[in-house]
């Protein structure tokens, strides 16, 4: 899984290279509505939040790449539990305008944990055990979405972020990363 990221990276980067004139620049930021999924948890979702750079590489009038850089806060809650999981992930975003300023969006995901907090209460009683080496460290999704961009630079974006791959380090325990994300921007 890493090579295909990785090749897709390398893809993306070097068809943008002779693009560089249609170049935008921006920021984002937006809420997280993010969960655990699988056969193992029964989770209830969290809002959480997102923030981050992009750059998007105009290929023609209707196709885009837009790598991005995100702080993306995730977790879940299940009964009296609670837990984070804050991602630096890098989304590699393919995008399609249809209409002028829409877009459908898709493309992978890496995500680099770091931060990873896990806390049980019973009653008046908070515990948060120590999670060193209970969470993978790196994370591979895929996102499905669409996008509209305004005439003065501001855009929305809708994403669905699917996780691929478990987010336990150890065990058999089925729960992947789950993610609606909901962004405004700025492009410069």
């Amino acid at each position: 899984m890493k090579k295909i990221f990785l090749v897709v990276v390398a893809v993306a980067f070097f068809a943008t290279q002779g693009i560089a004139q249609d170049f935008n620049f921006g920021v984002k930021g937006g809420v997280n509505f993010t969960n655990l999924t699988g056969d193992d948890v029964d989770a209830d979702m969290k809002t959480k939040f997102n923030l981050g750079v992009l750059a998007e590489f105009m290929v023609n009038e209707q196709f885009s790449i837009q790598p991005e850089v995100l702080y993306s806060a995730q977790g879940a809650d299940e009964d009296n539990t609670e837990l984070t999981l804050d991602y630096i992930t890098v989304p590699v975003m393919f995008k399609y305008y249809v209409a002028p300023g829409f877009s459908l969006q898709a493309g992978p995901q890496v995500g680099f944990l770091v931060n990873d907090d896990y806390e049980a209460s019973l009653g008046d009683v908070s515990v948060s055990p120590d999670t060193d080496d209970v969470f993978k460290t790196v994370d591979f999704g895929l996102n499905f979405g669409l996008g509209y961009k305004f005439y003065n630079n501001i855009f929305v974006d809708a994403r669905y972020n699917l996780g691929l791959t478990e987010v336990f380090d150890e065990g058999d325990v089925d729960a992947k990363n789950s993610v609606i994300q909901f962004s405004v921007g700025y492009m410069f």
